[in-house]
């Protein structure tokens, strides 16, 4: 591997969503994880190639009940930066991995904890998927249309963006901190503070008297027509931008109508009035035409497109933003380094051994 973390020596343990989405994201960037599963449960997981969240690391397979197994992970983790797991608070504790045991053993090691609740409180101990947590935390209830039930964005707010990422931002944080102090620490990262933290703008909007509680009357929420969605002339969509003034501009002339034909784009009072112009407008376009009549202009239009389409996009082809690996469609590393690039990404592989690892881990320390 290469990659600005190259060097950096993590274990995870194997789990589900935003966990193995920070080991991902971490060994994309060139930092040497190893994924610890059950026997059998390992290797290139249940969707196999398709699998992007166990790529670019190995796998090695332990029964953490068994005591040979166990003091042979805890020898590896002896000699790693850091190590992840995803389990209910006191889980790792009862296995005999908890941080107060880890990091006796290796005072340098960063502890990283992914929950979704956090490790105390009243609901520490109580399950949830990404909808209950962006659900308390307060972001699902401004995600949808007016008068409609809110809508739940994917898994992407509490898992991957407050949860995985989350996580691996505060594993790098940790590991410099160790490396200038010598001392490792407990990362503590829960799916409720980073939706928190996600809608830390939005929630100084709404202190400000900016944002309305009610759902889908604001700026970025589908309140506003020149913020939104529309269908054209085939069933497709199109998606609108255009805030400021010069992009809103350059929507209006690329949809042929006339400013003084409209209310002011900032009347609130008049938005349906508007919205309803702009809606008639895209049904005379199929997605397609509209998108070529708004390439290259600041109007701030672009096609909504679907996961099977993004790959055939100008921009993200030449950026090669989506990539084929072992004939599968995934998301290339990112963010891009000038001077230390990521490598390819690899596939999920069979399993390895412990010893195996470590005897890379000491030949690359040494």
């Amino acid at each position: 591997m290469t990659g600005p973390l190259e060097g950096i020596r993590i274990v995870e343990l194997n789990g589900l969503g935003p966990a193995p989405f920070a080991a991902m994201a971490l060994a994309d960037l060139g930092a040497d994880v190893v994924r610890v599963a059950r026997p059998g449960a390992g290797g290139d997981g249940l969707m196999g190639r398709f699998d992007v969240l166990n790529r670019n690391r190995d796998c090695i397979e332990l029964d953490l009940k068994s005591p040979v197994d166990l003091e042979a992970l805890t020898g590896l983790l002896d000699v790693a930066d850091g190590f992840i797991e995803g389990f209910r608070p006191g889980v790792c504790e009862r296995l005999g991995l908890g941080p107060d045991v880890l990091l006796e053993r290796n005072p340098r090691l960063v502890y990283g904890r992914m929950t979704g609740w956090g490790q105390d409180g009243p609901l520490a101990q109580t399950a949830g998927h990404d909808i209950t947590y962006a659900a308390t935390a307060g972001a699902l209830a401004h995600i949808g249309r007016r008068d409609q039930p809110p809508t739940p964005p994917l898994n992407l707010v509490a898992d991957f963006g407050g949860g995985g990422m989350l996580l691996a931002f505060g594993m790098l944080a940790a590991i410099v901190s160790a490396r200038e102090s010598g001392r490792g620490q407990v990362v503590d990262a829960a799916m409720v503070d980073g939706v928190a933290m996600l809608m830390g703008a939005l929630l100084g909007a709404r202190e400000s008297g900016f944002w309305s509680d009610e759902r889908g009357t604001n700026l970025l929420d589908s309140g506003a027509p020149f913020y939104d969605c529309y269908e054209c002339a085939d069933g497709a969509f199109v998606a609108v931008g255009a805030i400021e003034a010069p992009f809103y501009a350059a929507l209006l002339e690329g949809l042929e109508v006339l400013a003084s034909d409209l209310p002011d784009q900032n009347d609130e009072a008049r938005w349906p009035e508007l919205r309803a112009v702009l809606e008639a407008r895209f049904l005379t376009r199929s997605r397609d035409d509209w998108t070529r009549r708004f390439e290259g202009t600041d109007a701030c239009v672009a096609p909504v497109l679907t996961m099977g389409e993004i790959g055939d996009h100008p921009q993200l082809r030449a950026r090669e933003t989506v990539i084929v690996v072992d004939g599968a469609l995934q998301p290339a590393p990112a963010p891009r380094f000038s001077a230390t690039p990521a490598a390819a990404p690899r596939v999920a592989a069979a399993p390895v051994t412990v010893s195996a690892v470590r005897d890379r881990w000491e030949l690359r320390s040494g």
